[in-house]
């Protein structure tokens, strides 16, 4: 290619997701994924679900899953945003919410795609250190101009969550921007702000289908704020992508909030789970944070993380390692079925003993 139009390319570098193995018979615990399938309401509107109804639009306003969501977070419909999982709702967010010129605040370790879209929006970004533990300095998001805040909270890859009080210092001192609150593990932690957004109105909380409800592959993502500020997104929405999300999304969407039952029973499985394998890990010369999230992300005192993560992957047992730096001795482990853990362990064992 010419050097000439290479010029009107846009460059930047693209977020890599976790990888997703095409080999059978393998422990996937790399993408966060919920080991346990959705609630048999979802699989019976499926079932009966009206093929032919797919030659035609889906809703642009995806109207019965923002009713369904308006009414399990007690909120009203017009405080509600959906989108194609919580990647696009915070990719839009940019777009709605982050045109000052100042920089866009996150810290240094969080979820890397907050950088991407930074750099494909052309908004500026700073960050900050994160303390040697792996929490949040909670001053780091108050003592500095900026045009907008991103909060993982718990925070992606360390598991580690802030506190409510600490929310509601950081959204009184940024009172002209709008702070945004990543919630995708938020149902394996003890307290969401969502309760926070009539409070603050420069609050946005954004959620996903894909952790805890077991429909990483319908792509349902939502925000929740005040109504201005929900306005503007779907303003910015609809003037990108009119049809987000499709008929399928949204009828299984509504199925998955209706069984409360299925969705908690499923949360406290996979804690339970959690806390075993903590117990292990530890027993095995491992350190970790403690998390509120459906991973774990540990280092161990004498073995690297990459070497231990080559050998579980020829054992076809799929982990997270991030070659970054600061963060390059430590995977990521998502909690599993209590059998794939087991065997997680037993792998392990061999590797670090």
């Amino acid at each position: 290619m010419n050097n000439e139009l290479k010029k009107n390319l846009r460059n930047v570098v693209p977020y890599v997701p976790g990888e997703q193995p095409k080999v059978e018979n393998i422990i996937k615990l790399n993408t966060n994924e919920n080991p346990y399938p959705p609630t048999p309401l979802v699989k019976k509107v499926l079932d009966g679900y009206n093929v032919d109804s797919l030659r035609l639009y889906p809703d642009p306003a995806s109207s019965d899953l923002v009713n369904a969501l308006a009414k399990r977070y007690n909120v009203k419909p017009s405080q509600v945003f959906t989108g194609i999982g919580s990647d696009d709702v915070l990719a839009l967010c940019f777009m709605a919410y982050f045109n000052s010129g100042k920089p866009v605040i996150f810290p240094e370790i969080t979820y890397s795609f907050y950088k991407v879209w930074a750099e494909l929006f052309n908004t500026p970004y700073e960050t900050f250190s994160l303390n040697e533990d792996l929490t949040v300095n909670v001053s780091d998001f108050i003592d500095r101009e900026n045009g907008g805040l991103l909060i993982a909270n718990p925070n992606a890859p360390t598991g580690i969550a802030l506190s409510k009080a600490d929310i509601r210092k950081i959204c009184e001192a940024n009172q002209d921007v709008v702070v945004i609150v990543d919630e995708a593990y938020v149902d394996f932690a003890e307290d969401s702000m969502v309760d926070l957004v009539d409070e603050y109105e420069n609050l946005v909380v954004v959620q996903t289908f894909s952790k805890s409800r077991s429909m990483a592959g319908m792509r349902i993502g939502y925000a929740i704020g005040n109504e201005e500020l929900i306005k503007v997104l779907n303003d910015v929405r609809y003037s990108f992508n009119s049809y987000p999300l499709t008929r399928l999304s949204v009828c299984t969407g509504v199925a998955a909030i209706e069984d409360e039952d299925t969705f908690r029973e499923n949360i406290e499985k996979i804690k339970k789970t959690r806390e075993w394998t903590k117990g292990e890990l530890t027993r095995l010369g491992f350190t970790f944070p403690d998390s509120e999230t459906n991973f774990i992300f540990a280092t161990h005192k004498s073995v690297k993380a990459v070497d231990i993560f080559n050998k579980l992957k020829e054992k076809h047992i799929f982990v997270r390692y991030f070659n970054s730096p600061k963060i390059d001795n430590y995977l990521r482990i998502t909690i599993g079925t209590d059998d794939e853990m087991k065997t997680f362990i037993e792998e392990v064992e061999k590797i670090v003993v």
